[in-house]
């Protein structure tokens, strides 16, 4: 593939789904040929292609590497980047959120507005920030997988596992709400959390690198990309009395009533489950417990406003 620089000189690769679907997505597509005169873009196929691509782009020099589409794609896209060996000293993360939730792009003050994000990308200003680690067990051999804003395990990423992809093709987010409920009237086992010498369980574990979690929402609100720690909140159960305490917090201050949670701080601490536990990162199923957390301070490069 040829080099192609933006503007700027940097030499930026955008990997993008072409089958997405959605407003935002066809204006990408309508403004592809403006973007291309000063980047390559590589087109997704199928799931797993975005990482693939993300490690080819590395491999062929460039600086910027951008997740055009949700934060599935985006975590596809730094596990890519981190794949290279000295990928991640390498290259700047870029975001265009294409996605529904887009919750990294909002912790980063990321514009959901396709212009407005692009001209972030064109500045090219850069911070770092935390990098969040999950490892565990695939067939007897030990898999590392890196997320960038959150991570979960229990009912939300039960209800992950359950979503029907053709049902969250036709209906988007309310796919979702379905396999919430569907979740909800599951038995529920609980994952154990070990940090030091203390144990806590929970039926909904919550992990945050930032603040938000889901959406616009600030489940994690101590939570900084720079802190160095790892955010936990856990929901000792989830049932129609716990989430009724939750609404008025949810409608007046964006958070979780406190009387319903309980909270920890840490660098790294494990998961366990007292039966088949799911766990998902960045919005995406990934397997079951058991599951090592941990953080990198300050290891990731990502272009922001």
């Amino acid at each position: 593939m040829a080099r192609k620089q933006n503007h700027s000189g940097v030499r930026t690769c955008v990997i993008f789904n072409p089958a997405a679907r959605g407003n935002k997505a066809r204006r990408f597509r309508r403004h592809l040929d403006d973007m291309a005169a000063g980047v390559a873009f590589k087109a997704t196929a199928g799931p797993g292609d975005a990482q693939r691509l993300a490690a080819e782009a590395v491999v062929e020099g460039y600086e910027v590497v951008v997740a055009a589409g949700g934060d599935g794609t985006l975590n596809e896209v730094l596990n890519g980047i981190a794949a290279v060996p000295g990928g991640l000293e390498q290259v700047r993360l870029g975001v265009l959120p294409l996605g529904t939730v887009n919750v990294f792009a909002r912790e980063l003050k990321i514009s959901l507005n396709l212009r407005r994000a692009w001209e972030v990308l064109r500045r090219g200003n850069e911070t770092r920030i935390d990098l969040a680690c999950a490892e565990f067990q695939v067939h007897e051999r030990t898999e590392k997988r890196y997320f960038a804003q959150l991570a979960g395990a229990g009912l939300d990423a039960r209800a992950i596992e359950l979503v029907s992809w053709q049902l969250k093709k036709k209906a988007g987010p309310l796919a979702y709400v379905v396999a919430g409920l569907r979740a909800m009237f599951e038995t529920k086992p609980k994952t154990v959390i070990c940090v030091g010498d203390k144990t806590f369980e929970g039926e909904l574990v919550m992990v945050g690198n930032g603040r938000f979690y889901g959406g616009s929402f600030a489940a994690m609100p101590a939570a900084d990309l720079r802190d160095g720690l790892l955010h936990v909140c856990i929901f000792p159960r989830v049932d129609l009395p716990s989430l009724l305490r939750c609404v008025p917090h949810l409608l007046f201050r964006q958070r979780f009533s406190e009387q319903v949670v309980q909270r920890f701080q840490a660098t790294a601490f494990t998961m366990k489950g007292r039966g088949t536990v799911a766990f998902e990162l960045d919005g995406e199923w990934v397997g079951h417990l058991p599951v090592t957390f941990s953080v990198q301070p300050k290891r990731l490069r990502v272009v922001v406003p």
